[in-house]
C-alpha cells in the first residue's frame, strides 16, 4: 500500500472515531434530558399529590368544624328558650360564683367570708362541671370563660379589701343565691327538658343552703327577715288602706 493510500485511510478512521465520539455526546445529552423530565415530572407529580393531600386536610377540617357547629346548633335547637337561658345563665353565674369564690378566700377581712369563698369555689366547680357533662353530651359547647359583663363584677370586687369587700361580697351572694334558688326552682318543677330538670333538682339544695350561709355574712344578718317584715308591713297597710276606703264608702 502506498504512502498516499496509508494517509487517505487514517483520515478516514480519525474521521470515523469523531463521528463515533460525537454520537455518544448526543446520546448521552439525550439521556440526561429524558431524566431531567422524568425527575420533573415525579417532583411535579409529588407536587400536585402533596397538594391534593392539603387541600383534602383543609376541607376536612372545614367539615369537621362545620359538623361540630351544626350539632351545636341542633342541640340548642332541640331545647326550648327556657332551657337554653337556664342552661347558659346556669353556666356564666357558675363560672362566676368560682372566681369570686377564690378571690373571697384569699382576701376576705373575716373569716366566714373566707370560709364561704372556699365552700362556694368546691360546690360551684363540681355543679359546674356536672352541667358541662350535661351539655356535652347533648352536643352543646358550653362557655368556659366570663362574658364582660361578669368579668365587670369580679374586676370591680377584687380591687376592694377589708370589711368593704366583705359587705360587697356578702351583698352579691345573697343577691345572686337568691335569684340562683328561684330559677332552679322555676326549672326543676318546668324545664321542658328532663335532664336539665333533674340537674335543677339535685343542685337546689346546695344552692339553697348557700343562701341560708349567705344570710349570716357580715352586713346580711337580718336583710333577709328586714325585707320580710317590710313586705308583711306594705301589705298590712295595704289591707287597712282597702278596709279604711270600703268603711268610707258604706257611709251615708
Amino acid at each position: 500500500m502506498s504512502n498516499h493510500q496509508l494517509v487517505k485511510s487514517a483520515q478516514i478512521w480519525f474521521l470515523a472515531a469523531i463521528l463515533m465520539c460525537g454520537a455518544w455526546a448526543i446520546a448521552g445529552k439525550a439521556d440526561d434530558i429524558n431524566s431531567h423530565d422524568q425527575n420533573s415530572n415525579q417532583n411535579s407529580n409529588s407536587n400536585s399529590n402533596a397538594n391534593t393531600s392539603r387541600s383534602q386536610n383543609r376541607n376536612a377540617n372545614r367539615s369537621n368544624r362545620n359538623s361540630s357547629a351544626t350539632g351545636e346548633q341542633a342541640g340548642m335547637a332541640n331545647l326550648s328558650s327556657g332551657d337554653r337561658d337556664f342552661l347558659m345563665d346556669a353556666a356564666m353565674g357558675g363560672l362566676m360564683e368560682v372566681e369570686l369564690g377564690r378571690v373571697a378566700a384569699q382576701q376576705g377581712a373575716s373569716e366566714a367570708v373566707k370560709q364561704f369563698g372556699q365552700r362556694m369555689v368546691d360546690d360551684h366547680s363540681k355543679a359546674n362541671q356536672e352541667l358541662m357533662t350535661l351539655a356535652t353530651s347533648k352536643g352543646i359547647t358550653l362557655p368556659t370563660t366570663l362574658d364582660d359583663k361578669h368579668r365587670e363584677h369580679v374586676t370591680k370586687l377584687s380591687a376592694m379589701t377589708g370589711a368593704d369587700f366583705d359587705r360587697a361580697y356578702s351583698k352579691m351572694m345573697l343577691s345572686d343565691h337568691n335569684k340562683d334558688v328561684s330559677e332552679f326552682e322555676k326549672e326543676s318543677s318546668k324545664g321542658a327538658d328532663a335532664d336539665l330538670r333533674a340537674f335543677a333538682s339535685k343542685t337546689l339544695p346546695t344552692l339553697k343552703e348557700h343562701q341560708q350561709m349567705a344570710k349570716t355574712l357580715p352586713g346580711n344578718v337580718g336583710r333577709g327577715s328586714s325585707n320580710s317584715n317590710n313586705s308583711n308591713s306594705d301589705r298590712r297597710s295595704n289591707k287597712n288602706s282597702n278596709g279604711n276606703s270600703n268603711s268610707n264608702s258604706n257611709r251615708p
